[in-house]
């Protein structure tokens, strides 16, 4: 098996509502599932060919949800990329030297047998993940758009993250509202205003690499003070103070 890995940002966009239910283990919204996604590597490479800098995007279509198979796909490759560079790309997006089941590229090639011809194209992007709206065209064969899911009263920007702990894909992505379309590619899809997230990925042949501990360690107690600052604070307005263990001063007796 050869050895890869990738680190890139992630922008994508399906037919599912906000939030995706297959993030959560469920049917897809629909019943099929559909979706475009744009990779830009910002570090990889696959044995000793270089990845950085370069670009890539697929298509996915299936007639139910993934795990039920039969699907269709086609990717779509940086045209900046030289021949070894496209090899390789196109080995890891169709799930090759990869464990099973240990990326999405694995579960995507594994469960659509129809793969169209890849193309070559141009990708522009351009994103900004925190903000959670920008856009992408690859070449001819689709664009996207992504932008804040609405609030459903007021319309302002309504800001969700999912965070997937053990996930093929990713563990933190940010939740957003995309529409796209395709031209010029053999899957036509169109969507407007459904499902979108960006996120950043770290991939290998193995899957997605845990944190570093010491990193995560010190993420956990920053969550542990936010936590327990918050926690006081909301018990204390809410006269429950004594029953989250939060010690109540009282003035003294006259």
């Amino acid at each position: 098996m050869k050895d890869w890995s990738i680190q890139a940002r992630e922008l994508a966009n399906c037919n599912c509502n906000f939030g995706c239910p297959c993030q959560f283990g469920v049917l897809p919204t629909t019943g099929n599932c559909e979706a475009v996604v744009v990779y830009d590597i910002e570090k990889g490479h696959y044995g000793d060919t270089r990845l950085d800098g370069l670009r890539a995007a697929g298509i996915y279509k299936w007639p139910g949800a993934i795990h039920e198979g039969n699907g269709e796909c086609q990717l779509i490759i940086d045209e900046r990329a030289d021949a070894d560079q496209r090899e390789a790309l196109e080995a890891i997006m169709s799930g090759k030297d990869t464990e099973e089941m240990a990326t999405m590229w694995f579960v995507y090639s594994a469960m659509a047998p129809n793969k169209h011809p890849t193309l070559t194209a141009p990708i522009e992007l351009d994103w900004d993940q925190d903000e959670r709206s920008g856009h992408a065209k690859v070449g001819n064969a689709f664009s996207v758009k992504v932008g804040p899911i609405p609030n459903i009263v007021t319309g302002a920007p309504h800001r969700v993250s999912i965070q997937l702990p053990h996930g093929f894909e990713f563990r933190h992505a940010e939740m957003a509202s995309g529409s796209a379309r395709t031209g010029d590619s053999a899957i036509s899809l169109e969507f407007n205003s459904s499902h979108a997230h960006l996120a950043n990925l770290h991939l290998t042949g193995q899957g997605s690499p845990p944190p570093e501990r010491g990193r995560l360690k010190g993420r956990r107690r920053r969550a542990r003070t936010v936590r327990s600052g918050r926690h006081r604070r909301a018990c204390s307005l809410i006269g429950l103070a004594a029953d989250c263990g939060v010690r109540r001063r009282t003035a003294p007796s006259p």
